[in-house]
């Protein structure tokens, strides 16, 4: 079996996550927490909070939307920069988590009650890079093509970052998604070609 960083990212996160469930000082170590990461310098806690969740259904919902868009979007990366590409994708995935938690470090580093734990800043980068190559794909659920449903996805977490009171971490979702875009733009400009070839091939709904 060829090696994996998407797998490796899946399997550490996993464990690491696993452990946290039942071991409340490591879980409160690696959680972000502005108000500690401003007051203490504890900046690692940027990148440590996206290998820790707050229940086994946050873990496998976020784990398997890696592995599912994680390895297509690795094997972009191989194609580009050849084996040198694991390396740039692990990065590109680890900077993402950091770019994702900015803003609410930003927003609540006065605020000692805030913390926010999780991947979904990082995999929401990862789906988006997938839509730039494939944006008329459905997607099972929300039953909508990849572009559709990533204007949706923006909107919504826009707006909820704003206005909703769910203790979801809506504003890693946006900046994670548009994280993703721009760095792998950067990294790999032919995406905007890919995409901009593929988004004048719509797509009927597998159903159909």
């Amino acid at each position: 079996m060829e090696f994996s960083i998407t797998i490796l990212l899946v399997g550490i996160t996993s464990l690491i996550s696993y452990q946290a469930f039942s071991n409340r000082n490591l879980f409160d170590t690696l959680k972000h927490y502005p108000y500690l990461e401003s007051k203490e310098k504890q900046y690692y806690r940027l990148l440590s909070s996206g290998f820790v969740h707050g229940d086994m259904n946050h873990l496998l919902i976020n784990m398997f939307v890696l592995w599912q868009f994680g390895t297509q979007v690795e094997s972009l990366f191989l194609a580009k920069f050849g084996m040198s590409g694991r390396i740039y994708f692990l990065l590109f995935y680890l900077a993402i988590l950091v770019i994702s938690d900015l803003p609410t470090h930003l927003k609540h580093r006065n605020n000692p009650r805030y913390t926010a734990i999780g991947a979904s800043g990082a995999t929401s980068g990862i789906v988006f890079v997938y839509v730039l190559q494939q944006p008329w794909n459905w997607f099972l659920f929300p039953p909508l093509p990849g572009i559709l449903m990533a204007v949706g996805y923006l909107w919504y977490s826009s707006w909820a970052s704003k206005n909703s009171r769910d203790n979801i971490g809506h504003s890693a979702h946006f900046w994670g998604a548009v994280a993703g875009v721009v760095l792998s733009i950067i990294l790999i400009p032919e995406l905007l070609n890919i995409f901009a070839d593929q988004i004048l091939k719509p797509q009927a709904p597998p159903f159909f």
